[in-house]
């Protein structure tokens, strides 16, 4: 027990800690308690002049709508996807469409997509002047627009490969061809009977996941800064902004809207569970009503046409960036440049490099660690059902980000510690760490025992079992852990903005902070660069297995 605990023990801390420690640094200035900047009592004022701020209950609304129609939408195309071709061809191939999205960052994506649909995108230019009659942009307000759409549907593309990755590794712990056999006979149409006889089982399997996209949806900043409203702008975007005020006491009102983004953030999730709720009403009384509705072919088209037009849209906007990197002169209506030239990247890369080895440090520092303490805690037990450590493990999933990172950084100030490599590095795997956990955990579950029964049983000890039987057969899924978190830390925006204090850059820094800018050809050409580096991490774990079991297929699993 005392070895099963240390581990644990060790992340508990690791991931408690800060949080705890960042929502006390956050709580305090709301409160008025700052001494370093004269905040010696409490007081409410710091949140009377946030209830007093502009547009206030329209930047909450804007956040709350993105967090529910983005989660909404997105589970409901994934749900209806998967209940009509799980198990198909169909279904394979779709997969194999998706699944590289998870190696393109929210900010590349959302690049991709205002080169698509803004006025003088894409778009536009397929169709103009001959079907529109424009001969110059139109003055559309989209990206940006008041509503958030755009912002809506750049997190949906990007969500949807995110839900529908967990649904497959939840997949093989239901009974899906028993229970579509089943329906199937009873004459139910495929739709109707998944969602009857399988839906509860496995939504139950990915619900954290859920509300983890509940709580980036509603807190997400990047994204929100690049294709969301300015006037007014989503709650955490301008929430950032009064972090970032040149007047140092904007940090008061900037902890007390951290603290009101908290609350919209547990509002949404609260809100998530009533829907949960009706959803659980609405399929029960499906059940009971005896409705078959065995021809559900439109429904099940339409679920696959908007996940293939989802990757479609993405591969088709980081296309677009690629030409917008080596574009010339321009011009609209033109469907292509009228030159092409590489003077975009000859400028770029000499700037962008220490941006891009700090990444590739970061993030291969941030997920060597990562999966070493995944492996670890696996392997000594401390991630099962009801242990304390699955529910602290994923708090850095479902706590917004704002809420605890702005509370470190004004700690972090307070207590003299300097932005430095190792400090951020340490942010990073707090949010790593539980999507290495998420990756690896399925198939660690799901190797068979067997290999490790025969191995005690002529005499090998636990650590030779997990070195030498367990590790090798699992190296593409240890690989593929490695490879998430490489993404997730090369993605990570915020944290890296706050606790690196502008004087630590990533890619994803430097790229977001192009976005305020018009020149097209250097969001590009760094948009680019921010999807080519932790593309390279999976790359990297889908060859590895080739070139060390060349000629053992079985062990590239």
């Amino acid at each position: 027990m005392s070895r099963r605990f240390s581990l644990s023990g060790v992340v508990l801390v690791m991931i408690g800690l800060p949080i705890l420690a960042g929502l006390a640094g956050t709580v305090g200035p709301a409160f008025g308690l700052l001494p370093a900047l004269g905040g010696d009592h409490l007081t409410l004022s710091h949140f009377a002049e946030l209830a007093a701020q502009p547009h206030l209950l329209r930047s909450m609304q804007i956040s709350f709508s993105t967090a529910i129609v983005t989660t909404g939408l997105s589970l409901a195309i994934v749900m209806l996807f998967t209940a009509g071709y799980a198990g198909t061809r169909m279904f394979s191939r779709i997969q194999h469409l998706v699944s590289p999205l998870l190696a393109i960052p929210h900010a590349a994506a959302a690049f991709g997509l205002v080169f698509l649909v803004a006025p003088s995108g894409l778009a536009m230019r397929l169709v103009s002047p001959d079907l529109t009659g424009y001969v110059s942009p139109p003055d559309w307000l989209v990206p940006q627009d008041p509503l958030g759409l755009t912002m809506m549907a750049g997190l949906i593309v990007k969500e949807m490969p995110f839900l529908f990755l967990v649904t497959l590794a939840a997949l093989p712990q239901v009974p899906l061809l028993q229970a579509r056999q089943l329906s199937a006979s009873l004459g139910y149409g495929r739709i109707r009977g998944f969602l009857i006889s399988v839906w509860p089982l496995l939504y139950r399997q990915i619900r954290l996941p859920v509300f983890a996209v509940v709580a980036y949806a509603s807190s997400v900043v990047d994204v929100a800064m690049i294709l969301g409203p300015a006037l007014p702008a989503p709650l955490a975007v301008r929430i950032t902004e009064w972090m970032a005020d040149s007047d140092l006491r904007m940090r008061f009102l900037a902890s007390a809207g951290a603290l009101l983004q908290f609350g919209l953030t547990m509002a949404a999730m609260v809100t998530w569970l009533a829907l949960e709720q009706i959803g659980s009403v609405l399929l029960r009384r499906m059940s009971g009503s005896g409705v078959r509705k065995a021809d559900d072919r439109l429904l099940r088209r339409s679920a696959c046409a908007v996940m293939a037009l989802s990757a479609g849209l993405v591969f088709l906007g980081l296309a677009t960036l690629l030409v917008w990197s080596i574009a010339g002169l321009w011009p609209f209506p033109a469907l292509l440049p009228d030159s092409f030239t590489l003077q975009p990247w000859l400028r770029a890369l000499p700037q962008a490099g220490v941006a891009i080895t700090t990444t590739i440090s970061l993030a291969g520092s941030s997920a060597a660690i990562a999966l070493l303490l995944a492996i670890g805690l696996l392997w000594q037990g401390g991630h099962r059902d009801g242990h304390p450590m699955g529910s602290v493990l994923y708090l850095p999933l479902i706590m917004p980000q704002l809420c605890f990172v702005f509370g470190l950084q004004i700690l972090s100030v307070t207590l003299g510690f300097a932005a430095s490599f190792p400090l951020l590095l340490f942010v990073h795997l707090i949010f790593v760490l539980p999507y290495v956990v998420l990756s690896l955990s399925q198939p660690w579950r799901a190797l068979d025992r067997r290999y490790e029964t025969l191995a005690a049983g002529i005499g090998k000890s636990p650590l030779q079992i997990l070195l030498q039987i367990r590790l090798p057969m699992l190296t593409r899924a240890c690989l593929t852990a490695f490879a998430v978190g490489f993404a997730v830390s090369a993605g990570l925006y915020l944290p890296t903005l706050l606790i690196g204090a502008g004087r630590i850059v990533t890619i994803t820094t430097e790229a977001v902070a192009l976005s305020s800018g018009g020149d097209r050809r250097a969001i590009g050409v760094y948009a680019l660069l921010q999807t080519l580096v932790p593309f390279g991490g999976f790359l990297i774990a889908s060859l590895v297995p080739h070139l060390l079991f060349r000629g053992r297929r079985a062990m590239r699993i």
